[in-house]
């Protein structure tokens, strides 16, 4: 076995000497450090983009993918279909790469799956050289490892869900900030600026959070005079809040005539959108405030929230392997640091990560129900201090005294928390197992080794310990390579929990998965009618809501007219609207559910129109769909 590599770096004189945490990590490397790199970049790559032919794409975001693809409309105002009736209820940013990959490589579902590939292996790099300039080769190793192994990161990069791209500008804005620290310049606090703006377009409000702890740190660690600090701050808040609201800014500023219904809002403006829809209505019993659309907090999840959250049986096994080191790493990071000059960079990193982890736990148990997967965003930060913090105890080791003990301490800690977490379904028990084995090992030997100890055991009992955190999560982020143990499609797990698993484990079928390009038969023969019967309306047919239109959207790229948007509440088209389209022959065909809400819309088709049989268009069932037809009149 390889002796685990150790953080030293070349002097001026051809002496080696053993690098300070926190030091400037950017020259000259050592022998080991680009081999392990790229082995954990390949071990990223096959982890997340194995089998993409089969990836579990989302069957909303997936559809809006395959419109953006084939219309520049679509495409910049995220419209659902390709004639840009109504948008996504999410801004557009983070389907741009996938949209641009199918236009690239045709609709195929590993086209769409691929962006979020190279977005998750791009984080995985970008971590370990950030973490590198922070605290070192060694700490960055352990950082990428971190990373990589992290269930819900490995199960979210096989998926087409903006969270991916959220966190990988979110970590370029850290990396960014922290040069920023480090060289006093103002041109890496403006880029910081801009890279919170991108991440904005993905997920919005959600990539403000880390604002508030950047500004904190800045002030508190920059080598600048205070009101030098404040003004770049200033200037730098100014290009993170123009960034982010241009989108919305153009939206708004284009003729309502000229561009999609805003979908989530009662009053068609994207800034609903962005902070009512997807802000405030998340955190209060209001779910129309700034003008979002009644009734939308029932389509969300109303689980995992409160203050255990981020520990509960199914959301600790994706995100909480290394929440117990990375906690104590903070936590020793800052007091152990605390005698330093205010411009410590170890301190600054230790005080970026520990509150990028604290505000988002904060914010995540506070708010109304939250998707597993939303905790990705979290994994940078904590894959950071647990490499940070173990860099920093190792050094303490390596100094001697009593402080030396937190090392094989802060390993057993790990090992025993992920058999706690494992525990309620003893998944591949023979991890854990194996696990403690190594824990048991490496730490006796770091615990027995004195001043006189023998290099080999050393390096040796801190692979053991450092393998055996690290094997549990692997396990469990291996384990989404098999459709079992991936989750649903719109919220991706790894492992044995979920209702999708549950379900899976009495009906196999609960596992099929949506692709581009693969239509059912179901809907080839209604495709085909509707092809057959169309004799020049602009829409191929309209439905109720999006989830009759996305089976539609993803087998081919067709003008669709998506009443209601994804929750079939959103007011358009109104049934004004929808009879003057009918009367002036640019819409004949309507596709009705059960399964979603009625709307004057809805009421107006079930009056005004003929609804055909089911045999007329090749389905031998009913299921849950209706067509009619307002060509012909009831």
């Amino acid at each position: 076995m390889a002796t685990m590599p150790t953080a030293q770096s070349t002097g001026s004189h051809g002496r080696r000497r053993t690098s300070r945490p926190g030091e400037d990590q950017s020259h000259a490397p050592a022998h080991w450090e680009r081999p392990a790199l790229v082995a954990v970049l390949v071990v990223a790559a096959l982890l997340y983009g194995w089998g993409m032919g089969h990836a579990a794409i989302h069957p909303y975001y997936s559809s809006a993918i395959r419109s953006m693809a084939t219309s520049w409309r679509a495409f910049f105002f995220g419209g659902l279909d390709t004639s840009g009736s109504i948008t996504l209820d999410k801004l557009p940013g983070a389907f741009w790469p996938d949209a641009v990959s199918v236009w690239i490589f045709g609709p195929h579902t590993w086209a769409a799956a691929l962006p979020q590939v190279v977005e998750g292996v791009l984080t995985v790099w970008l971590l370990h050289r950030i973490v590198r300039a922070w605290a070192g080769p060694f700490a960055a190793l352990i950082a990428a490892l971190a990373l990589t192994f992290t269930p819900v990161t490995a199960v979210l990069n096989r998926a087409t869900i903006p969270d991916t791209a959220l966190t990988l500008l979110l970590v370029a804005a850290a990396g960014a900030l922290q040069k920023a620290v480090r060289t006093g310049r103002l041109l890496p606090l403006i880029t910081c600026g801009v890279w919170v703006g991108l991440a904005f377009q993905t997920k919005m409000l959600q990539a403000w959070l880390v604002l508030p702890v950047f500004a904190v740190v800045y002030q508190l660690t920059a080598s600048n005079t205070a009101l030098q600090r404040a003004l770049r701050l200033v200037v730098s808040g100014a290009v993170a809040l123009a960034v982010s609201c241009s989108w919305a800014f153009i939206a708004w500023a284009t003729p309502a005539a000229d561009r999609p219904y805003v979908d989530g809002t009662s009053n068609n403006n994207p800034f609903s959108l962005v902070f009512g829809y997807n802000g405030l209505s998340r955190f209060g019993d209001d779910d129309t405030a700034l003008g979002a659309v009644a009734g939308t907090a029932a389509s969300r999840t109303s689980g995992n929230t409160g203050w255990g959250m981020l520990v509960n049986h199914t959301v600790g096994p994706q995100i909480a392997w290394f929440l117990p080191l990375a906690v104590l790493a903070a936590v020793l990071g800052v007091l152990w640091r605390a005698r330093t000059p205010r411009t410590d960079p170890l301190r600054a990193g230790f005080l970026l990560w520990g509150g990028w982890l604290a505000v988002h736990a904060v914010v995540f148990s506070v708010s109304n129900g939250n998707h597993p997967y939303y905790t990705a965003v979290l994994a940078p930060a904590i894959a950071a201090l647990a490499g940070g913090g173990l860099a920093l105890m190792r050094t303490a080791y390596e100094a001697g005294g009593r402080q030396r003990l937190w090392l094989p301490s802060a390993l057993v800690l790990t090992v025993v928390w992920a058999v706690v977490l494992d525990a309620p379904t003893w998944f591949a028990a023979w991890l854990p197992a194996l696990a403690v084995i190594l824990a048991v090992g490496g730490a006796l030997g770091l615990w027995i080794s004195g001043a006189g100890a023998s290099r080999g055991l050393v390096q040796g009992s801190l692979a053991a310990g450092i393998a055996a955190t690290l094997l549990v999560p692997a396990g469990w982020a291996a384990s989404s390579l098999d459709p079992l143990y991936a989750g649903a499609s719109t919220s991706p797990t790894a492992g044995p929990v979920g209702k999708t698993y549950q379900s899976a484990l009495r009906d196999r079928s609960a596992l099929r998965r949506v692709g581009l390009d693969e239509p059912s038969d179901h809907d080839i023969t209604l495709l085909d009618y509707l092809v057959t019967h169309r004799h020049g309306e602009k829409y191929l047919l309209a439905t109720q809501a999006a989830y009759p239109a996305e089976r539609l959207l993803r087998a081919q790229s067709q003008p669709t007219l998506v009443m209601g948007g994804f929750t079939g509440k959103t007011p358009f088209p109104t049934a004004p609207q929808l009879g003057d389209l009918v009367a002036s022959h640019q819409l004949r065909y309507v596709l009705l559910t059960p399964v979603r809400p009625t709307t004057p819309a809805t009421t107006w088709v079930k009056s005004h129109c003929k609804r055909i049989r089911s045999g007329a268009y090749g389905w031998r069932t009913k299921g849950s769909f209706r067509l009619y037809d307002c060509g012909r009149q009831n």
